[in-house]
């Protein structure tokens, strides 16, 4: 599996992203994307929106820095500053699980 992803739409002002684990929730295949900027940035898409969509292009595209982060992350970041971090929990079978 690919784990590295780029967003054709920025999501909070970023398009790279590392798929670090799946779940399944209620039967459904889930992944977790983390933002290789900030790992305040992560979402869980489903195995459809991830292959099928058309919004996702495996690997990094080589992106001019103003595409590659937005003046949305700038923003993002001026309303987050005190925001806890989310914990990412990594399953032991996903690449990322170093212990």
């Amino acid at each position: 599996m690919d784990n590295f992803w780029t967003s054709k739409k920025s999501i909070i002002g970023l398009r790279h992203f590392v798929l670090v684990n799946s779940t399944v929730e209620k039967g459904q295949k889930l992944f977790l994307m983390v933002s290789v900027v900030d790992c305040a940035v992560n979402l869980k898409i489903t195995y459809k929106e991830l292959f099928n969509s058309g919004n996702w292009e495996k690997g990094w595209l080589n992106l001019p820095p103003h595409k590659s982060i937005t003046k949305d992350y700038a923003r993002f970041k001026s309303l987050n500053k005190n925001e806890e971090i989310i914990k990412i929990f990594l399953t032991d079978d996903s690449l990322f699980n170093i212990s």
